[in-house]
């Protein structure tokens, strides 16, 4: 795009100078304007209110943020394709299909798919298309043969026999989601699948070549193999006990097991000591006896040993009976090629469909078929891929300005009717709700940047029952007071979505609100200084009263007296301490009085219209420079520093001042044409006797007043 003069129109927004994007023709230029300009650099992905499946399209790196190129790309790309630029500040829901710039190659390859996908969901007349249908690509693709993506299913074959493959290789191996959801083979599974079978079909060609070696039992050799190592341990044990009896002649009775061992399962029911019996030996020990097959056999491993008479010893030794150890080492020699051969054993994920079938697919054309049918698949890579970018042309047509507002200026955030990308809900606590409200993705770095915003902010745990999920928000409270606002308060949190959640507080950032909290605040300060006081001095005493009656019921319970003692003589009144004390109040008091006396005394002395004028200044000096400090913080209070925390890079301030605050909270307040009844039942009654008094000492204060200012009291007085 060719940089152009472009007369560009900027207006005030929340105290920053902001560019306006009012026309087509702004954002054509809108890489012409120094990125100085732009309210912000970057954004996060996650966390915004703006579908996520934009803003990944847009992050063209997939590193989690959106940066200025990225921006600028998507909106050279969207602008190319669409006939007029000025629909993109529409952000409608659908695409027009008239809307699509036909004099690009581009244009039209994604005009037609457009068309092939109303197609594809049976209204191939429709005027336009919503995001909703391009995202559904198991419904656009459900009814198309081949769609691009090389994966074929059985629906894309023509022969039951390629079906039937289809199936045995899912089965082998899994499948591969197809682009219409369902399952199908990719060219890898394919590649594989026959690799296997080649791999299993020569294996057993090995042992097919050298049966007499690798089978010495035919096709029972496996049968075989499993009598004989189901008594392999035991028959190794019965002949290494008889060598040891040859060894030492004495070692036969204990070699054939102890006799206590018989004397500890003979009182028992035998048939449930199986495993116990099964530990003895196999049979009798002695000095080099042969293992009789049929007779004297522990009865554990009767079944067992018959079993392999069976199937190893009558094959080889038709005519005997008794096992002897070199029968039984030869044994063990015929099946040491059968054992190296199932080690090098291959293709066992195809052995399921057993030899022949395996060998009748590889004497086939069936790979060369399917393969085939993915060439033709893949044929449509490009048509199909320009179905997933109409998808893309569908997301920017709608969201792509609405991303400009809230990243070249902050138009929403500062608008009345609209809400920000990075608003994720309101916050109702303490009879106000709070709509400037963010998702905190780093609490971490959330505690260390806050503290530069200047305003007052609540950070809640929110809990949602109805999704099971948990998030931390920060709300900023804007207006009202705080007196009722403290760490660990329930509140409830409504998502952009309408949903709720459980909040708890768990951390106030503590700044002025506005004026008049501030120009109270030391008087309240003062306040919770005396009732802490208060309470601090009741309790000490409450403790030192509790500290000296149990004393003394301590001390009255270890005194066991038989005699009352005698009770002490009291002691003098001490004059002297009893008028140091005096002295002392009477100074204290008086120097009180004395200051009292002076203030109310210059006061007096005031004209009548000065008086009100003192007084605010008295005000005005307890409550100045709180009202200062609390101004100096409000005119710049900063969203910027809670943004930067959550992953933003801000390019210019967002203030937040006191008119704009006020907009973010809303206090509680009365339906219009209302009712009130203000009887309150529980309502404090007063005593009209006190009220009286009040009345009666209020008159009197004024004719004092109008007394001395006529000269009378100074008169009657003498003074």
């Amino acid at each position: 795009m060719e940089k152009t003069s472009h007369i560009w129109q900027f207006s005030s927004v929340g105290g920053v100078k902001r560019v306006n994007l009012e026309s087509g023709e702004d954002l054509l230029a809108l890489d012409s304007l120094d990125q100085k300009l732009w309210t912000a650099l970057s954004c996060p992905v996650e966390g915004l209110e703006i579908d996520y499946k934009t803003l990944e399209l847009i992050d063209l790196d997939k590193d989690g943020r959106i940066r200025v190129p990225e921006i600028l790309e998507a909106v050279k790309w969207i602008t190319a394709l669409i006939k007029n630029p000025d629909d993109l500040l529409k952000q409608e829901k659908s695409l027009p299909l008239t809307a699509i710039n036909l004099n690009t190659s581009e244009g039209k390859n994604l005009y037609a798919s457009a068309k092939q996908i109303l197609k594809n969901f049976g209204t191939p007349d429709a005027p336009d298309l919503s995001v909703e249908q391009t995202s559904d690509t198991v419904g656009i693709f459900a009814k198309t043969k081949f769609n691009g993506d090389g994966i074929i299913t059985a629906e894309s074959c023509d022969s039951e026999e390629q079906k039937k493959l289809i199936k045995d290789i899912i089965t082998c191996l899994g499948s591969t989601t197809d682009r219409s959801g369902k399952k199908g083979v990719s060219e890898e599974k394919l590649k594989l699948f026959f690799e296997e079978c080649n791999m299993y079909s020569k294996w057993q060609g090995k042992a097919e070549s050298d049966a007499m070696s690798i089978l010495p039992f035919g096709k029972t050799t496996d049968t075989a193999l499993s009598a004989y190592n189901s008594v392999k341990i035991k028959i190794d044990d019965y002949f290494i006990r008889c060598r040891l009896a040859e060894f030492d002649s004495q070692s036969t009775a204990m070699l054939n097991t102890l006799v206590a061992r018989y004397e500890s399962i003979s009182a028992k029911n035998l048939s449930l000591c199986i495993d116990e019996i099964a530990t003895y030996p196999i049979s009798k020990i002695d000095a080099l006896k042969p293992l009789s097959l049929v007779s004297g056999i522990n009865p554990a491993w009767e079944s067992s040993l018959t079993t392999f008479t069976n199937s190893v010893f009558t094959w080889l030794f038709p005519d005997k009976s008794e096992l002897t150890e070199e029968d039984w080492n030869s044994i063990s020699e015929k099946f040491k090629a059968y054992n190296n051969w199932l080690s090098e054993k291959a293709g066992a994920n195809v052995e399921q469909l057993g030899l022949d079938a395996i060998r009748k697919i590889l004497s086939s054309t069936l790979k060369s078929e399917l393969e085939e049918l993915m060439k033709q698949d893949k044929a449509l890579e490009q048509e199909a891929g320009n179905i997933i970018m109409v998808d893309k042309l569908v997301r920017y047509y709608r969201d792509i300005y609405r991303l400009l507002r809230n990243f070249v200026t902050f138009y929403d955030f500062y608008s009345p009717d609209e809400k920000a990308i990075f608003q994720n809900g309101t916050l109702f606590i303490d009879q106000r709700s709070c709509d400037l409200c963010i998702t905190v993705s780093d609490m971490e770095k959330h505690n260390t940047m806050v503290g530069l915003s200047g305003m007052y902010l609540i950070y809640c745990d929110c809990v949602s029952r109805s999704k099971s999920k948990k998030m931390t928000i920060v709300a900023a409270m804007t207006n009202g007071d705080v007196d009722n606002l403290m760490v660990g308060r329930n509140a409830v949190f409504y998502d952009r979505d309408g949903l709720d959640w459980d909040a708890t507080v768990i951390k106030i950032v503590e700044n002025p609100i506005s004026i008049r909290q501030a120009f109270w605040s030391p008087y309240r300060k003062v306040a919770r200084f005396i009732e802490s006081q208060i309470e601090k001095f009741a309790s000490e005493k409450e403790k030192e009263s509790l500290e000296k009656i149990t004393a003394n019921v301590e001390e009255a319970g270890s005194k066991v007296v038989a005699v009352t003692p005698p009770k002490e003589a009291p002691q003098p009144f001490d004059i002297g301490k009893f008028v140091g004390i005096f002295a002392a109040l009477s100074l204290a008091l008086g120097a009180i009085g004395g200051i009292l006396a002076s203030f109310i005394s210059g006061f007096l002395h005031l004209i009548w219209w000065q008086m009100p004028i003192a007084l605010a200044g008295i005000m005005l000096t307890i409550s100045g420079p709180s009202m200062l400090i609390a101004w100096l913080k409000l005119r710049k209070r900063n969203l910027a520093p809670i943004l930067d925390a959550n992953g933003w890079a801000i390019n210019a301030r967002a203030i937040v001042n006191i008119p704009f605050g006020n907009t973010l909270t809303h206090l509680v307040k009365l339906p219009e044409n209302s009712k009130l009844n203000l009887n309150d039942p529980f309502k404090k009654k007063k005593n009209p006797l006190v009220t009286a008094l009040w009345v009666v000492f209020g008159l009197l204060l004024l004719i004092a007043l109008f007394l001395w200012k006529c000269g009378y009291i100074t008169q009657w007085s003498g003074y």
